[in-house]
């Protein structure tokens, strides 16, 4: 699941403007940090814009680049901030929720369907095997972490299914924080399984 294809869709997805608010963000702060991906988006806009002008329906108005500026919209604004910023503020103001020793959340607060959040894991520390009832997208902000797939760092992201089960370990040296999006309850598996997932369908209704 957690290729190509399936990343350079929610690319193509965003570019089209189609994602809502918690995917949206979570797109572009992912082609903010990933270099790669933001000349992919930049590529899909193009097209998407071409597409746009052979449209026969649509008949753009003949203006001037002067009627589309004015003097506020040509002030550079130093204070910009990047998504995750923009919502969350400073990651380290944050009252992080611990969930069990080494591993924290912060939901954020989006009227959307998808929950978004961050999570924030010690160096060291594992999340116990486990799948996802519907696409699990995971963006790393800081640190790394590592799974049965492969190591991913600063601007990675992972996109997972139902078919995928894997146990993230952080990093030894920096642990990390990711950014977040389960369509639907964590499945896990393994010695404690039945307790965490009837621990995760209680905890489902205090939302």
């Amino acid at each position: 699941m957690n290729g190509t294809v399936v990343k350079n869709q929610l690319i193509f997805d965003f570019a089209s403007g189609i994602l809502g608010p918690a995917k949206s963000l979570f797109a572009s702060t992912y082609l903010e940090l990933n270099s790669d991906a933001s000349k992919i988006g930049s590529k899909f806009e193009n097209m998407l814009g071409e597409n746009l002008m052979d449209n026969e329906n649509i008949h753009p108005k003949n203006l001037k680049y002067t009627d589309c500026m004015n003097n506020k919209n040509i002030k550079p604004d130093s204070n910009l901030k990047d998504p995750v910023t923009s919502l969350f503020g400073n990651l380290n103001n944050l009252n992080w929720k611990q969930v069990y020793k080494g591993f924290k959340e912060y939901a954020a607060s989006i009227d959307d369907k998808d929950e978004l959040k961050l999570i924030k894991m010690d160096p060291g520390v594992s999340v116990p095997l486990h799948s996802h009832g519907g696409k699990e997208y995971i963006l790393v902000l800081e640190g790394s972490f590592c799974d049965e797939y492969g190591k991913y760092s600063r601007g990675d992201i992972q996109i997972n299914d139902q078919k995928i089960k894997h146990t993230p370990i952080a990093s030894k040296d920096t642990g990390c924080v990711c950014l977040s999006i389960t369509e639907k309850d964590v499945i896990f598996f393994g010695k404690y399984g039945s307790f965490l997932n009837l621990f995760t369908f209680i905890k489902s209704f205090f939302k």
